[in-house]
């Protein structure tokens, strides 16, 4: 039998095996076979330009301590990045590949095929395995060599458990080879080490053991090295040994990374100076601003850095300033910039494009603006002005048969290494949707390189008071991960309630002390506002710090005058034509109030908590303004939601005019809530918690100087989407709601707030209209969030009953939800103080289609449905720009492409979060890059289309609309 001598023979020499052994087969070399030791030394010398030309000061300091000094990181890391597939030098992988596997055989390697062909051995655990013996024989420390295996078992996207390294017992040592498999396996790493000039694995030995971020990180890169390194068009297979060198690899990574055009952010930049703000911005610091500045330059260590101000305050340039002071202060090397949804990306990619330039002109190109709707905003597709196919063979990615990642994206970008898959947080500077920093706390497949992606930068989150307990879970875990890597990070709020601020403080300082939990008793919070918040770990050893600094706000307060609009609500078992009637009364209500306040004139806002209120009451305001009205929501084709936010913008941005604007009514949902940077002269909005219903009235009056018709020169906002309930007894001829029995409240927006929250902000609604006192803002908005969330149960005695069982309700559901969350964030509970990534993926996420797939685990709630709206005709398919399809519904030409995805549209709630899953594609999409993972909603003639029960109906107007339950 083949392979049953265990003796090492005379004759046989290991290093002549290694010019047998294949690293990468000719499909994925470009034609030619690449040797195992090539395509090694291939990904060492990436890890070297990596180091040289990418990494973060900070970055490259860790890992010298790390490796016992300055100078030495360099070359523990390029080792660790080289030896990763050390695995494949067993006859589990060797035996594969049929055509190479004779040449193996017949430099004297030998295996039992029959044994071998029935046990899998990946070759990433195959290689942890065999790196334990090998550090062992090296006589590395037990501690260095536990969070070493990982880095090698885990290089295809998973960390396994140290149980499941070991080859199959029952394939009788054919996976892992016989003593001349030893010999050539100490061979290659001997080989490769010395190749890198790196003496023996002994001298190599680490001399601290990294935290398990920094480790994180490193396999990361280590992915990102190998990935480049299996580039085919840069690194054609080399099948000779003698053309094998250190000296040729390094001219192959060299000349891939020029020609790839890769790079790292803005290197060793200088901290900001006083006048540094006017030059990058053309404008005087406000006094937040300055006040964000000045506390980032007094932070001794990497910590967090909390602003919060109303809107209008100047908090993004703010942010920008800190991170410019804080990446200059700690090394860091680049930028992330998250937003609450991708409809708010576009214009921070505006203004951070603009900030980079300023900083260095070569950096503009360097911003990238990250989430699948990018095509649709102007400015990222004016730079596109030639966008050529990106291709496999260029960019490389490594995989075994049956585990490539998904290639999805790499038809919609330009030829750059950064955009494929999971690779976007890599680039030097980000602007992205909050889900895609949320997607690297998850426990899925390749999350190390999203989070190497972000641990080398400075990490910017606005509006982070929307984020719900369960998605704040996820936030959580990043905000742990951060501090335990020393990421800067600053957030930016108009306000937090107090337990929030507390929470995220103590996730940063757990994450930097190492800590399953810890709570930050001594944490200092604003006593003014606007407000900083500034906590870090002192690297003298004496423990968190914090400061809270406020300052004055750049408007005084302006009285906001508070009105109540009820709304007759129908009975719960009332039939579908009396909601109807009562949502027809009600939208001729607010006509009536708008025909009256906008009758001179003015421009006015009105969100709704809901799809169809906004399309029912659009509908109504047509009739009485015309074009006048436009209407903003989830369920319009983006194409035309980012047309129709653009236009918004453009017209109510808040600048001094001589004359008045048009008149002008925007019916919106929550889409208007957040980075929604517009001036209004009234507000007309359902009633929503107080720091959401603070966050609307952020657009009132926003700009100073505006010429405003009579009626509309002090802001106004009319609260409705609430119902009165009968008079509590004895009070039957009070009016005021606070004496009543407790408000009603629109279903869906007890569905998405929980009636407690809703309960507590009405009370402080009721509070400033029945005595006409109105709020003071924003000087008002500290008391009013602390008065919402203080958790006392001081509201009206007549609803008290009612609070107090919708506490306990909603209480219980945050527990719930908050529980549920935790199924999936990286680190389970009990396992944040682990100190390596062994087991990190222990029951991992499953594999699915995208971001699209990995936003369901990160939202609990209205996590919707998406689908590509098609026209069917007689012959097969139309776009809604009245292009005609083949009878597959091929689709030829980007320009063709980019007409069908900008029809894609979210579907309504009501059809449920798996709603696509029952659509099809048309069959010519199957392969296609970028359209295979769509689905296609088919309307008929008629504009409707059948979904989950459900009829819908496509208006040009209004979207698509849900008509009801089919009968």
């Amino acid at each position: 039998m083949s392979g049953s001598s265990t003796a090492p023979d005379d004759d046989f020499d290991p290093l002549t095996a290694l010019g047998a052994l294949v690293g990468k087969t000719p499909d994925r070399a470009g034609g030619t076979m690449n040797l195992l030791l090539s395509h090694m030394l291939d990904t060492a010398a990436v890890a070297e330009v990596i180091w040289d030309r990418y990494l973060a000061r900070r970055t490259r300091h860790v890992i010298d301590e790390i490796a016992g000094g300055t100078g030495r990181g360099r070359s523990l890391f390029t080792w660790l990045c080289g030896i990763h597939d050390c695995g494949k030098a067993t006859p589990a992988f060797q035996r594969r590949l049929p055509t190479e596997a004779g040449a193996v055989r017949a430099a004297g390697l030998r295996w039992h095929e029959p044994t071998a062909k029935r046990f899998e051995w990946q070759h990433g655990r195959a290689g942890a395995h065999l790196l334990q013996r090998l550090l062992t024989e090296a006589q590395w420390p037990d501690e260095h060599i536990a969070w070493v295996w990982p880095l090698v078992a885990g290089h295809h996207g998973f960390f396994p458990v140290a149980g499941s390294l070991k080859p199959p017992s029952r394939a009788r040592g054919q996976a892992e080879g016989d003593e001349r498999w030893a010999m050539v396996q100490r061979a290659l790493v001997r080989r490769l080490t010395d190749e890198l000039g790196l003496g023996t694995l002994t001298e190599i030995t680490p001399a601290l053991v990294p935290t398990r971020a920094t480790q994180l990180q490193l396999s990361g890169l280590l992915v990102m090295a190998d990935w480049i390194a299996s580039g085919e068009r840069h690194f054609p297979g080399l099948a000779d040994l003698t053309s094998v060198s250190c000296d040729h690899a390094r001219e192959r990574a060299a000349r891939a990374w020029t020609e790839l055009g890769l790079r790292g952010g803005w290197g060793d930049i200088s901290e900001p100076t006083p006048d540094t703000f006017d030059k990058r911005f053309d404008s005087e610091p406000r006094p937040l601003q300055a006040l964000a500045l000045d506390t980032a330059g007094r932070m001794e260590s990497p910590g967090l850095l909390i602003v919060e101000g109303p809107t209008g305050e100047g908090k993004t340039w703010a942010a920008l300033m800190a991170a410019e002071m804080l990446a200059a202060r700690f090394g860091t090397d680049g930028v992330f910039v998250g937003m609450p949804t991708w409809s708010t990306n576009d214009p921070m990619f505006r203004e951070v494009r603009r900030w980079v330039s300023r900083i260095d002109p070569s950096l503009a190109p360097q911003v990238a603006l990250l989430h699948g709707k990018k095509t649709f905003n102007k400015d990222w597709s004016a730079l596109l002005s030639e966008p050529p196919r990106a291709r496999l063979t260029a960019f490389g990615e490594c995989g075994e048969a049956g585990e490539a990642p998904d290639h999805s994206s790499f038809s919609q970008v330009p030829a750059d290494w950064f955009f494929g898959y999971a690779r976007g947080l890599l680039c030097p500077f980000v602007v992205g949707p909050l889900d895609q920093l949320l997607f690297a706390t998850i426990r899925t497949k390749f999350v190390m390189l999203r989070m190497a992606g972000l641990l080398g930068k400075v990490v910017v989150l606005d509006e982070i008071h929307a984020t719900d307990v369960y998605t704040s879970q996820f936030l959580l875990e990043g905000l742990r991960w951060f501090g335990q890597a020393g990421v800067p990070v600053v957030l930016l709020s108009a306000t937090l309630p107090q337990p929030q601020r507390q929470a995220l403080a103590d996730a940063y300082l757990a994450g930097s002390l190492g800590r399953e939990e810890y709570t930050a008793d001594g944490l200092r919070h604003p006593a003014g506002y606007p407000s900083i918040t500034a906590v870090w770990n002192a690297e003298d050893g004496t423990g968190p710090q914090s400061v809270a600094p406020n300052c004055s706000s750049r408007r005084e307060d302006i009285p906001v005058t508070v009105e109540l609009m009820p709304e007759a609500f129908p009975r719960p078992e009332a039939d579908l034509a009396e909601h109807r009637a009562a949502r027809t009364v009600a939208d001729a209500a607010v006509a009536d109030r708008l025909a009256e306040a906008l009758a001179h004139g003015g421009c006015a806002l009105v969100i709704r908590n809901s799809v169809d209120r906004a399309q029912s009451l659009y509908t109504t305001l047509r009739e009485q303004f015309g074009d006048q009205v436009m209407l903003l929501h989830e369920q319009l084709p983006i194409g035309s939601r980012a047309d129709r936010t653009a236009d918004c913008l453009r017209r109510l941005t808040p600048r001094p005019k001589a004359t008045p604007r048009d008149r002008l009514v925007v019916v919106a949902t929550q889409v208007a809530e957040q980075a929604f940077d517009v001036d209004v002269d009234l507000l007309i909005t359902d009633v929503a918690p107080i720091d959401l219903l603070l966050q609307r009235i952020g657009r009132l009056h926003r700009g100073d100087g505006l010429s405003r018709p009579d009626g509309l020169m002090d802001p106004r906002v009319i609260v409705t989407g609430w119902a009165e309930d009968e008079a509590a007894p004895g009070q039957e001829g009070v009016r005021s709601p606070l004496d009543r029995h407790a408000p009603l409240f629109l279903a869906r927006s007890e569905s998405l707030y929980g009636r407690y929250p809703l309960l507590r902000a009405f009370a402080l609604v009721c509070g400033a209209a029945t005595d006409q006192r109105g709020w003071n803002l924003p000087g008002d908005i500290p008391a009013l969030v602390t008065a919402a969330y203080s958790g006392n149960d001081d509201l009206p005695v007549s609803w008290r009953d009612v609070a107090r069982a919708s506490r306990w309700q909603w209480e219980a559901e945050q527990r719930q939800r908050a529980a549920e969350a935790t199924r999936y964030v990286l680190t389970r509970r009990g396992d944040k103080e682990g100190a390596t990534l062994a087991g990190l993926h222990f029951v991992a996420v499953p594999p699915i289609g995208g971001d699209k797939g990995l936003a369901a685990f990160i939202r609990d709630r209205d996590h919707t449905s998406e689908a590509v709206l098609l026209t069917t005709t007689d012959y097969g398919y139309r776009t809604l720009s009245g292009i005609d399809l083949p009878e597959d519904g091929a689709v030829e030409g980007e320009a063709l492409v980019d007409d069908i995805l900008a029809t894609t549209v979210d579907l309504p709630t009501t059809c449920g979060p798996l709603a696509s899953e029952s659509l099809t594609a048309p069959p010519g999409w199957k392969d296609h890059p970028r359209l295979k993972y769509s689905r296609a909603l088919l309307i008929k003639r008629d504009g409707t289309a059948d979904v989950s029960g459900r009829r819908l109906r496509y208006d040009r107007r209004l979207g698509l609309v849900d008509v009801g339950p089919l009968e």
